[in-house]
């Protein structure tokens, strides 16, 4: 905004009063003063915003344009001003998670409701997103939390802001697919070498798409143990895996936790690998302790009493 904000003030009280006086007098400044300003922002815009007469004043079609972005503005600033008020009386704190779709339904959101009701003072939001999108955000200091997935080795790229890393709890990645899908491929490919080659041709491979920290880790499973899937059908969210492989489409890749009651009900079955994936840790990450906040402290310490 090039002009100085004073003036758009005076303006937005003389258009409010329509009159140079009145302004004035809620501004507690001398109506010269008034006058003097207005006819400087009109200089600086290059276009007349009142029409004056001995009756007071009126807007010109300019000057209403003006007004309503600048009433707008002004009535924006109050509700903030308002905002910060009552957080200060009511002792009210802000925390901004991020989290991935989905450890925010299986693990976030069944820790979330009790956390608030016993916290009603700390306000929570909650933006939906990757692990590398919430840690750059965190390393911007965008957002105050994240409850990610963790790589094995628990470290992230680093960008200045030093990041604390708080596993919570191990999760397993691994391949689940209906007993009909299973039952027809095994069937036809037996135990030899070529056959298991041929199977991993054939079989369709419900995978996260390969900007995600869970196909990642699943990948580097596969290069290890020389498995190449040759069908893969990629989906950018885990539920979409477990709906696809429920739909009998394929074999998914997802966490065992998220799958428990389907394979326990043998809605899905586990596909066995003769090697198990490693398991990794689900955690909570947040800019170093110096910027700790009471917010982030006591979800934190919430979820440890929990576990």
């Amino acid at each position: 905004m090039e002009q100085n904000l004073n003036l758009y003030h005076i303006f937005y009280e003389v258009a409010g009063c329509r009159n140079f006086s009145v302004a004035a007098k809620k501004l507690y400044i001398s109506q010269p003063a008034v006058s003097k300003a207005v006819s400087r922002l009109e200089e600086n815009l290059g276009v007349l915003l009142f029409q004056r007469s001995s009756r007071g004043v009126t807007l010109t079609r300019e000057g209403e344009i003006l007004y309503a972005h600048a009433k707008q503005a002004f009535t924006s600033l109050k509700s903030g001003e308002e905002l910060l008020r009552e957080a200060s009386l009511s002792h009210i704190t802000y925390l901004s998670i991020g989290v991935s779709t989905t450890l925010c339904k299986y693990v976030l959101l069944p820790l979330l409701k009790p956390f608030i009701m016993e916290n009603p003072n700390i306000k929570i939001s909650i933006s939906c997103q990757s692990t590398f999108d919430t840690i750059t955000a965190i390393e911007k200091g965008e957002i105050d939390l994240g409850l990610v997935g963790l790589p094995p080795e628990n470290t992230f790229r680093k960008s200045g802001q030093e990041i604390t890393i708080l596993p919570l709890t191990a999760i397993e990645d691994i391949f689940v697919s209906t007993d009909t899908y299973l039952r027809s491929l095994q069937a036809k490919y037996k135990a030899d070498a070529q056959a298991q080659q041929d199977f991993f041709r054939e079989a369709a491979f419900i995978m996260l798409d390969k900007g995600n920290i869970s196909r990642k880790h699943a990948d580097s499973f596969l290069d290890a143990h020389q498995i190449t899937l040759h069908n893969i059908m990629e989906v950018n969210n885990m539920d979409l895996a477990i709906e696809f492989a429920r739909a009998g489409l394929g074999i998914a890749c997802v966490i065992s936790d998220f799958v428990r009651k389907d394979l326990q009900s043998g809605i899905l079955k586990e596909l066995k690998l003769g090697h198990r994936i490693p398991r990794r840790q689900i955690g909570f990450v947040y800019p170093n302790r110096s910027a700790y906040s009471d917010a982030i402290d006591k979800l934190v310490k919430y979820y440890g009493a929990l576990h």
